[in-house]
């Protein structure tokens, strides 16, 4: 399914028979609610089937009982041009990352182009590229936010006002260019702050050549506003500095699929401990050397549940509503004004769990039914995770 979604949805769609409503939001992970009206691609009503007004929908989606959820948000990927990844030589990555319920994605630096420039020209024109194509092309529907340039030494505050008003909101992660001390990340960190550029900085060790190992102290000194794969992008800092970031600041706490299991855990439970889970994001920094995974929201998703006992519907919002604020995005929430963007979640078959929240808290991976992204049906039965036990049906 690479063909161009519309980039202006229109028309009504109904979802109704949901057997769980997760919302997304940290606070309130579920709702009382059956039933979802949305019109042009934006949620309109959520609340029980016989108090909508949805007689007249353009669409009307049976979920036969599954569980409704956001669209998951992976915070952390790379990617360069279309749907291929110059790191693993892959077509087609993106729309097999929609088949894991992955509906939006922000890019962390488009770093692993041939021949990537490095002077500052060249710099802004790949950040603009990036930027429109993405905007331009979705593949699978994916809502891909590009255009992360990643800082070298010699920009000045003209470079990030340039791009400002060319259309990009992202840095690439601080420490994969030429920007490896703490000053001058900070005042480059203050003059994307100043013009609306959101900040992200590589934490842990060298992950690409030309990165290098940003620590703690590197870290609190930049005052980025995303923590980038605190768990590492592989190797991650020591669990005495994984305290450090976490008590030191209040920024984001990126956790991602690419990284050191144990640390991610020990930054989750830290983070709880500290009563922040609000902070708690999800990436899987890929494409990486570890590969594609187009699974690997879920994965952390009933990694976290599992093994770092946070109950399943909290885990599901740090993929979701804690993503899409953290981010400034419309979508991960199952709220009215937000972008209809969903996916359908059930327990996978042969589970040896009865429902969909105590199979995630076993570790059990699950079934994704269909992913629904701007109100448009993207894909049905997921052909990367386990079969659903139910599946949702389009009338």
């Amino acid at each position: 399914m690479h063909d161009q979604p519309s980039l202006t949805p229109t028309g009504s769609l109904l979802i109704k028979n949901v057997g769980l409503m997760l919302t997304g939001d940290l606070k309130n992970p579920i709702k009382d609610a059956d039933a979802v009206l949305c019109q042009d691609g934006l949620i309109t009503a959520i609340g029980k089937l016989c108090d909508l007004d949805a007689e007249q929908a353009d669409m009307v989606i049976d979920a036969h009982g599954c569980a409704l959820a956001p669209g998951l948000i992976d915070s952390h990927v790379h990617p360069v041009f279309g749907d291929w990844t110059p790191r693993q030589n892959q077509i087609g990555w993106i729309e097999s990352f929609m088949n894991g319920g992955v509906t939006s994605m922000i890019s962390a630096g488009e770093v692993h182009l041939p021949g990537r420039p490095r002077d500052i020209v060249g710099i802004k024109a790949l950040a603009i590229t990036a930027q429109r194509a993405y905007a331009n092309s979705r593949p699978g529907g994916v809502k891909l936010l590009a255009g992360a340039p990643v800082i070298e030494q010699g920009m000045v505050e003209e470079d990030f006002k340039e791009l400002a008003a060319a259309g990009v909101t992202l840095l690439g992660e601080i420490g994969l260019g030429s920007v490896k001390d703490g000053p001058t990340a900070r005042k480059m960190v203050e003059w994307s702050r100043k013009y609306g550029i959101q900040s992200t900085i590589h934490t842990g060790g060298p992950s690409v050549p030309g990165s290098g190992y940003v620590d703690a102290e590197m870290v609190l000194e930049a005052d980025a506003d995303i923590i980038g794969h605190i768990n590492g992008g592989h190797t991650a800092l020591s669990t005495r500095q994984i305290r450090c970031l976490c008590e030191g600041c209040g920024r984001a706490i990126e956790i991602v699929h690419n990284g050191n299991e144990f640390a991610a855990l020990f930054a989750l439970r830290t983070a709880r401990e500290l009563q922040q889970l609000d902070r708690v994001i999800l990436g899987t920094d890929s494409p990486a050397g570890s590969g594609v995974q187009p699974t690997g929201i879920l994965r952390l998703i009933a990694m976290l549940s599992s093994i770092g006992e946070v109950p399943a519907e909290q885990a599901i919002c740090f993929a979701t509503g804690n993503t899409a604020r953290i981010r400034n995005l419309n979508c991960g929430l199952v709220e009215s004004g937000r972008a209809a963007d969903f996916v359908f979640l059930d327990t996978a078959q042969h589970s040896s769990k009865s429902n969909l929240l105590e199979s995630i808290a076993a570790g059990d991976l699950p079934g994704v039914g269909m992913v629904v992204i701007d109100g448009q049906v993207r894909c049905g039965r997921s052909r990367n995770t386990p079969p659903a036990t139910r599946i949702p049906q389009v009338l």
